[in-house]
């Protein structure tokens, strides 16, 4: 017999109620921590101060304030054409991913380095592994294939002190390979997360990407994180088979390494993909399968969660 899939969802509209990231952007105490900021500040219609997040170098710059003023991060720079990153919504996965470690600890949320946690395409942002390191001072395996990647990530850890106990960055030298050559025999993670390439090919990925420079040229100013990522390189943003094709690979390599991790996770962008996924999952036996769905604003998010563990 399948098992069954437990889903949860969020409340809609609503960040995780730990999230640091809850209402309007303090522009003050952000400035405070990144002068660099007032540079882009802008009045909205109603005369309070935002940020064009049509703009790149804008996001980029609050993305820089965000990450210094709340996760002790005061270097940080990706370089050009690399994907960057809507901070409160990634800070959501690491939160849910936090009560998801909960349910088996008696409701409460394990913190410490005991804590490991292995980040599938950490990108050349490393972002997932700054805010649990910060958040719960979890210890971060984040892995990558491509170089530029990997320097930008390792400059990041490299520069900062609070990530250099918690945070090692490490290449994942099969391009064919998920966990296959980073999982070493004797290693036990807590978590595998993943915000794998969505896009089954580059013509995809391009129309994708226009579609959202689009929207966000409409003259409205936003008020959230910018929704949307800018830039991005081909593995960030599409693989063969894309998202599905990617996850149901995740899938199968997983059963391999069933003893060493207790959960294996990771985004899935569209809510129509998940059957397939929780189908290929019931025929490797999962023993546990979960999808939790996220809102942010108007945008709503999930991640599916699978272990062989009872």
């Amino acid at each position: 017999m399948a098992t069954p899939t437990k889903k949860s969802a969020a409340k809609p509209g609503a960040l995780h109620p730990r999230n640091l990231h809850q209402g309007r952007y303090d522009f003050s105490a952000l400035c405070a921590s990144c002068p660099e900021l007032r540079g882009y500040l802008r009045p909205n219609p109603a005369g309070d101060q935002t940020i064009d997040f049509s703009d790149s170098k804008a996001v980029l710059c609050l993305n820089r304030a965000l990450l210094a003023h709340y996760y002790h991060v005061k270097h940080w720079m990706i370089p050009v054409g690399y994907l960057c990153p809507p901070i409160p919504g990634r800070a959501d996965y690491i939160h849910y991913l936090a009560d998801l470690l909960a349910s088996g600890n008696d409701g409460e949320v394990p913190k410490g380095k005991q804590v490991k946690v292995l980040d599938i395409g950490t990108g050349a942002n490393c972002i997932y592994p700054i805010i649990g390191s910060q958040s719960y001072g979890w210890k971060f395996v984040a892995t990558d294939s491509d170089s530029g990647a990997l320097r930008a990530a390792r400059a990041i850890v490299e520069a900062n002190p609070c990530l250099t106990k918690l945070v090692r960055v490490v290449a994942q030298k099969d391009r064919n390979a998920i966990f296959r050559g980073v999982i070493k025999p004797s290693d036990h993670y807590d978590l595998t997360m993943c915000n794998p390439p969505f896009h089954s090919s580059v013509e995809e990925a391009e129309a994708g990407s226009q579609r959202k420079l689009k929207n966000l040229s409409k003259g409205k100013v936003q008020r959230g994180p910018a929704k949307l990522n800018f830039g991005g390189q081909n593995a960030e943003l599409w693989c063969p088979g894309g998202e599905v094709g990617f996850i149901n690979k995740m899938i199968v390599e997983s059963v391999e390494f069933a003893e060493q991790v207790t959960w294996f996770t990771s985004l899935v962008s569209k809510s129509e993909n998940l059957r397939p996924l929780e189908k290929a999952l019931a025929l490797r036996d999962a023993k546990r399968v979960e999808v939790v769905s996220m809102s942010q604003g108007q945008k709503i998010s999930r991640f599916i969660a699978w272990s062989f563990r009872v």
